[in-house]
């Protein structure tokens, strides 16, 4: 104790500091460190949570898009489909429409020969009947008499098919 009283330290005033120290030591230890420990353990409790709900939603965003992609790839691959459906479908309805042009076209064009063809031989027959008139008008002339009707039948047809 000499050597602590030539140092100037005072050995019962030490042994009541480190008294007091331990005292001090154990009071705040027991209401003051067990909380801070406590209030921190929750924290990082709290923060783990947090990181662990950061990663599920992080992992649910990352879903999340592979899905909205994969609808999206899904939605313009059936628009294509559907783009494809009715370009085929505009091009059937195209060569339907031309076919069926063509059909009137060719209808048309019918009717029209077949009128031609009949008008053709009302004229035919027409100008028979006037080149039959006018040859027996020239026989009568050149016979001066009238031709009987076997007679005038005889010398159309002779003129016909000649």
């Amino acid at each position: 104790m000499e050597l602590l009283e030539n140092l100037g330290i005072n050995g019962k005033i030490l042994l009541a500091q480190v008294v007091n120290f331990f005292i001090l030591f154990w009071i705040l230890k027991k209401f003051a460190y067990k909380p801070v420990l406590n209030l921190l353990e929750e924290r990082s409790k709290k923060i783990e949570k947090g990181l662990k709900d950061a990663e599920v939603a992080r992992k649910k965003l990352e879903e999340t898009e592979i899905e909205s992609k994969k609808i999206l790839s899904d939605a313009r691959k059936h628009s294509r489909e559907i783009i494809k459906e009715a370009e085929i479908r505009a091009e059937t309805s195209k060569r339907e429409i031309a076919e069926e042009t063509k059909h009137k076209v060719d209808k048309m064009i019918s009717d029209a020969k077949k009128k031609i063809e009949e008008e053709k031989d009302k004229m035919v027959v027409e100008v028979k009947n006037e080149v039959a008139d006018l040859v027996s008008l020239a026989t009568e002339k050149v016979l001066e008499k009238k031709a009987d009707s076997e007679d005038d039948k005889k010398i159309i047809k002779k003129v016909i098919e000649n």
